[in-house]
């Protein structure tokens, strides 16, 4: 019988937001992939969960790949966590979860914690349509991908390192233009949790002022939409009054 992988969110923050069912699903596992052990081994410490852990990271994932699919259809239980948040979303494990697709293992993901949501309602821009840009290209195409998303009209989620979060907002604003509504959020669930909110020119020059620290997820607002007014095309034919 094929066993079941389960993909555990953890926590971005605090350790407060760790589900009791995460927990519970981790001690009953027969083993734990974690991006890295030793980060896991803190959280894992905290909950008292003994279960044995391996790395499974982005360099490593191809190599170990077959060896955990083994693991499942010989009946194994898997659990597959990140260091923060859910795992394949900017992290390892969509070709894990790929791959037990292929082989008909059952996967199932539980709902928990990621940075993008919060920082998402956090921004006040739309949220009924948006999508997810995760980390942008450090070098090649990063430009391209850019100018592609100058005429997006949903919002725009991305990922950020704070070295780089003054070069992404001015090139966003080269960009998409320096009124375009954004919204920064750093710290997710942690204690200097913050969010500031702005056009991405004002924005610029803020963290040029306050250079930041930490996690970051940047929320832009979708390129506007132009109103077409409805016309009628048998106007002319109507008599004039």
């Amino acid at each position: 019988m094929a066993g079941k992988l389960f993909i555990v969110p953890t926590p971005v923050g605090n350790l407060l937001d760790f589900t009791p069912r995460a927990v519970e699903v981790l001690k009953n596992a027969d083993i734990i992939l974690a991006e890295d052990t030793r980060t896991s081994g803190v959280l894992m410490k905290h909950f008292g969960i003994e279960t044995p852990m391996r790395s499974h990271h982005k360099f490593n994932e191809h190599q170990s790949l077959q060896g955990v699919i083994q693991m499942l259809q010989q009946g194994s239980v898997v659990a597959l966590v990140s260091d923060a948040g859910t795992p394949a979303i900017s992290d390892p494990g969509f070709l894990l979860s790929r791959e037990c697709r292929r082989e008909n293992i059952e996967v199932e993901t539980l709902p928990g914690a990621t940075a993008f949501v919060p920082a998402l309602v956090n921004s006040g821009l739309p949220c009924e349509r948006f999508t997810f840009e995760g980390f942008l290209p450090q070098k090649k195409g990063r430009a391209t991908r850019i100018a592609g998303l100058a005429t997006e009209p949903r919002t725009m989620i991305f990922y950020e390192s704070p070295m780089r979060l003054v070069k992404t907002l001015q090139a966003f604003s080269e960009a998409f233009g320096a009124d375009r509504e954004a919204s920064v959020s750093r710290e997710i669930s942690k204690i200097h949790n913050t969010t500031v909110n702005g056009t991405l020119g004002e924005l610029v020059a803020h963290f040029t002022a306050e250079p930041p620290r930490g996690e970051i997820v940047i929320v832009v607002a979708g390129a506007p939409q132009e109103e077409h007014v409805k016309t009628d095309k048998y106007a002319h034919l109507k008599p004039k009054h």
